[in-house]
């Protein structure tokens, strides 16, 4: 690999050495189980590069949000421009943001299996199971929405046991949260379940609004509602139902102009979104070959998205006022999807000679979206739009045990995709219509071979996919309206290697990517002096190439100390791409993607003692990125480290907390353009992520 002079060296000295499977703080010798592939697989012989976070490590690293345990997974990185991620990069590969609206997601984000991709701000994480991140591309098994992999997030499921448990939490800047399930059998027989989950956390979130004299315009307020039961009316079939409400209504007061946390805007903005979904699991077991499963799912989702434009007042303009810019969106997106799913109740990672797998998916999704920006209050731009999608895709895996410690294994899905998609640019009078149609194809194949016990390394070749699409918006330049479908091959090589004592663990893979007419978000500022003339859209480049390194590692230290570690290593390129625009016409070829770190690594410690006393550090690393395409600007590395320690006894635990103990200022998203008056003079712009934060949860569970 050749990396940028110094950044190998700044992170060889505390990770150069590892080569080392689940982060988390699991019980080492514990397998965990990956549910997000067509079938359910131990980790340690997946033929992928994955991640597993079980629930101790989501309650011991985390404290409200997927948001806070995303360090853990290698080479996964997010971009804000929002309260909470809804657009992630896997190995250098997603979207950066989709103001314009139409959805087109690289990176596929599923809850208990209901599609949120593109809009995850519902991964909100009390009562999670277990997430699971599949990194490359899922072709065989999920299409078009996940070119760069997967993220999974799979909540408690019912069980006959009774459960009662509750958690509170309270902390600085105004944080308090409260949560409690319930659940357990319904019926003498124990063949009906439910579990019911409630909570609500608020914050006042870190920035200071001077002009308004208020500290909660970019807070937090999030509740969630969720019911999920378990069905068993005969032997052969059982039935599985989610039903969630997840009401998010966070503020958004992000970017100053002097890059502090401290605003100046007389319309402070708003990130909110209302999801209503649900989803019904099948299994049905009467058939002697194999068994049926479906999977079927909904989702309603309100979203508003609003920002002051201008990122001040008019008071602070002085003799350039009136100068005020607001810009708000209202999206609605609906989707429905059904999985059919044979699979064959013999497999070869089961210790049969062979299995298989055959499915068919269908999926429509509907959008609408509405778009109304603002000078000194009076509308100047209304864009309405609606958008839908129906795919349908044929799929089917067979697995060979070629050997007592081969297993070949073949996969392949082919896509069909139809879209429509109308605007009306009401002020302007002008509309516009796409219609475009793909038909994609993709799949794997994979070798794995286990030389002994706990070991097991593997070879992948897969191919993915992602439709086309279009622009959104009369100011994008014509022609630029619309983009072709981009495909990526991926081919990579791991190994993972479990102790026989089960005092460690680890997991490591090398890939190599190569993207054809790959899709870049860039963006131009088209008038000086209007903020809200920043237009977004998607570009083909001519092609690309990422290639890296994952890894994984677990040790038990002593019987009380764990010692845990990440780290992804990734180099990416974009090749033959020259922007084209008229403000900037610049030839990236070999410049590296955006948001695209070349390191990412994370080390935990864990301390936990019979006796009840428990704590964890984790220290969080990532390099520095580019920004985006349109510019050359970039993030600064940095450093988070979090803290938590307490002490449980029986039913009843304590623990306080520290979240960027260090209060380390960094970037998570950044622009560069004039929005100063009077000149307008193109800077760095960016959004900083959360200071630090202290507090205290007390948590009571009885199973």
């Amino acid at each position: 690999m050749k990396f940028r002079s110094g950044s190998l060296g700044r992170l060889c000295g505390a990770m150069c050495a590892l080569s080392m499977t689940v982060a988390g703080a699991q019980d080492l010798d514990e397998v965990l189980i990956v549910t997000s592939r067509l079938r359910d697989t131990p980790a340690d012989v997946l033929p992928a590069s994955v991640t597993v976070l079980p629930e101790r490590t989501i309650i011991d690293a985390g404290l409200q949000h997927f948001e806070d345990v995303m360090a853990l997974v290698p080479n996964l990185n997010w971009s804000a421009g929002t309260a909470r991620p809804r657009y992630f990069q896997l190995r250098g590969i997603g979207e950066l943001d989709q103001y314009q609206g139409a959805p087109n997601p690289s990176v596929g984000f599923l809850i208990d299996d209901i599609d949120f991709s593109g809009v995850a701000m519902p991964a909100t994480t009390f009562d999670v199971e277990q997430i699971e991140v599949l990194r490359g591309p899922q072709g065989t098994a999920y299409g078009a929405n996940a070119l760069a992999g997967v993220v999974s997030v799979r909540t408690r499921d019912a069980q006959p046991g009774f459960e009662l448990g509750g958690e509170a939490t309270a902390g600085d800047y105004g944080t308090w949260g409260a949560g409690g399930v319930i659940g357990g059998a319904i019926d003498a027989t124990g063949r009906i379940a439910l579990r019911l989950v409630a909570q609500h956390y608020a914050s006042d979130g870190f920035r200071r609004n001077a002009f308004l004299g208020r500290d909660d315009t970019n807070g937090y307020d999030e509740n969630t509602l969720r019911a999920r039961a378990r069905w068993t009316p005969a032997d052969a079939l059982e039935l599985g139902l989610t039903a969630m409400l997840v009401d998010i209504d966070d503020g958004y007061d992000a970017f100053s102009i002097d890059n502090s946390r401290v605003t100046q805007t007389d319309h402070p903005g708003v990130d909110r979104q209302r999801s209503v979904a649900g989803a019904l699991h099948a299994t049905y077991r009467g058939f002697t070959p194999f068994e049926l499963r479906g999977i079927t799912t909904w989702a309603d989702s309100k979203i508003g998205y609003g920002f002051d434009g201008d990122w001040g007042n008019d008071a602070g303009w002085g003799i350039y006022a009136p100068y005020d810019y607001t810009s708000h969106y209202a999206r609605r997106r609906r989707t429905a999807s059904q999985d059919l799913r044979f699979v064959s109740t013999h497999d070869a990672d089961r210790g049969g000679r062979s299995g298989w797998i055959a499915g068919a998916y269908a999926l429509e999704l509907r959008e609408d979206n509405d778009q109304r920006d603002a000078s000194s209050g009076v509308d100047f731009r209304e864009l309405a739009s609606n958008y839908r999608a129906t795919n349908l895709a044929l799929y089917g895996e067979m697995n060979w045990r070629a050997g007592a410690r081969t297993v070949l294994s073949l996969g392949a899905r082919a896509e069909r995709r139809d879209a429509r998609y109308r605007d009306v640019e009401a002020l302007a009078g002008e509309s516009s219509a796409f219609a475009p149609a793909d038909t994609m194809w993709g799949g794997h194949a994979s070798l794995t071979f286990e030389p002994g016990k706990g070991r097991t390394w593997y070879v992948t070749l897969s191919r993915g996919y992602k439709a086309g699409g279009f622009n959104i918006g009369s100011a994008v330049p014509a022609d630029r309206r619309e983009f072709d479908p981009e495909s990526l091959w991926n081919l990579e090589t791991g190994v993972a290697w479990r102790a026989a004592d089960g005092r460690w663990s680890m997991r490591s893979s090398f890939f190599y990517m190569r993207r054809e007419s790959q899709q870049v978000a860039t963006s131009q500022q088209l008038v000086p002096g209007d903020p809200l003339s920043y237009v977004f859209y998607t570009d083909n480049a001519a092609r690309g190439r990422n290639y890296g390194l994952e890894a994984s590692a677990e040790w038990a230290v002593a019987s009380r100390l764990d010692l845990a570690a990440t780290l992804g290593l990734l180099e990416s390129a974009y090749l033959g791409y020259r922007t084209g625009d008229p403000l900037r016409d610049a030839a990236l070829d070999g410049r590296e993607q955006a948001h695209a770190p070349q390191y990412q690594y994370s080390l935990a410690l864990r301390y936990r003692d019979p006796g009840g006393l428990f704590a964890r550090v984790d220290l969080q690393g990532v390099d520095d990125f580019y920004f985006d395409t349109s510019h050359d600007e970039r993030s600064r590395p940095y450093r988070v480290v979090n803290l938590r320690a307490g002490y449980a006894r029986g039913r009843w635990s304590a623990a306080v907390f520290a979240r960027n103990l260090f209060d380390a200022r960094y970037a998570m998203r950044g622009f560069h353009f004039g929005v100063e008056p009077p000149d307008f003079p193109a800077r760095r712009y960016v959004q900083l992520a959360d200071g630090r934060l202290l507090g205290v949860t007390i948590d009571y569970h009885f199973r």
